[in-house]
């Protein structure tokens, strides 16, 4: 497990010298995963994807671009700054380790972003957008994830702002990706999905209690730090119920009902993971609930869009 845990990224990990190993851990794939599937989330809004070959291969480029280009970049960029703190809350991982050279971690920094911007533009020729959406999604994602990182304004210094930049790049973005590559990205589904970033917020403090330790150590306000452990696994449970339970209220009013009542119940079996796993001790058990919470939350991201796909705020377009 311990070397599964290596290759994914997540905390755990055992040690290696392999280079290419010590690369994909500090892309961390596990994070991938939420990406890939915003992607397939904006497809399926758009209400125009198609099961043809030319549409599965821009979706798949559009995965690699969203996950490990452009994520891979986010999470390299993010270990190359945090370096300090994960020397004490994570000594083992690539850069506090020595394992790896600051100037291979750069050289990594550089090729990820650059790959994904590359492939960002090849699916606008695609697509043939006159104005290059994807590509500015793109390098708006990237600038979000550098000063989500890099000084001086570090967002993830304030629990609040850092989490919500975390939350809305890893549900917003890929999500309007596949709806702009596909359909026509809109005011009022930018809104909804940034407010649907709004659960995310509460997916990342989970992320933070790990390193309440450093964190405190180096100043930086995590929600953890801010208001206690307890507090913040209540605040989390509640920002990540709450803000899909708006989604139910808004799919009532576009007229999905049958929709809202699914997510309805994907939303009971993450609320009684938080009472077992979650709210009883967040430290010891976060990647239980996140293993076990998150597949009904992504599930309900999909009946979320596909009937965003098929309701009047789409096909009045």
């Amino acid at each position: 497990m311990s070397d599964a845990r290596q290759l994914l990224g997540i905390k755990g990990a055992s040690g290696t010298t392999n280079i290419w190993k010590l690369r994909l851990q500090l892309m961390k794939p596990v994070t991938w995963i939420p990406l890939l599937w915003g992607v397939i989330c904006g497809a399926a809004a758009s209400g125009n994807y198609h099961w043809q070959i030319s549409n599965v291969i821009a979706s798949l480029a559009c995965m690699l671009m969203s996950g490990p280009f452009l994520a891979g970049y986010t999470q390299t960029i993010n270990d190359y700054y945090d370096r300090e703190i994960d020397a004490i809350n994570e000594p083992y991982r690539p850069i506090p380790s020595g394992a790896i050279s600051l100037i291979q971690v750069k050289i990594q920094i550089w090729v990820l972003l650059l790959a994904g911007l590359g492939v960002a533009y090849g699916l606008d020729a695609w697509a043939g957008h006159t104005t290059p959406s994807v590509l500015l999604l793109a390098l708006g994602g990237s600038l979000v994830s550098f000063i989500y990182s890099a000084p001086p304004l570090k967002l993830k210094q304030n629990g609040w702002i850092g989490n919500y930049a975390l939350g809305a790049s890893y549900i917003a973005l890929p999500w309007w990706a596949g709806q702009a590559l596909f359909g026509n990205l809109t005011w009022t589904t930018a809104l909804l999905t940034l407010a649907y970033s709004l659960a995310g917020l509460g997916i990342a403090v989970i992320n933070d209690f790990k390193s309440v330790e450093g964190d405190k150590e180096l100043g930086l306000q995590s929600l953890p730090v801010v208001f206690g452990i307890k507090k913040a696994s209540w605040i989390s449970a509640g920002m990540i119920d709450i803000f899909q339970l708006v989604m139910v209220a808004v799919l009532i009013l576009i007229g999905q009902k049958f929709a809202s009542v699914l997510l309805i119940l994907l939303i009971i079996p993450q609320m009684t993971f938080q009472d077992i796993w979650l709210l009883r001790d967040p430290l010891k058990y976060d990647v239980k609930y996140q293993a076990s919470a998150q597949p009904f939350l992504i599930l309900g991201m999909l009946v979320t869009a596909i009937a965003i796909g098929h309701s009047p705020l789409i096909q009045a377009l």
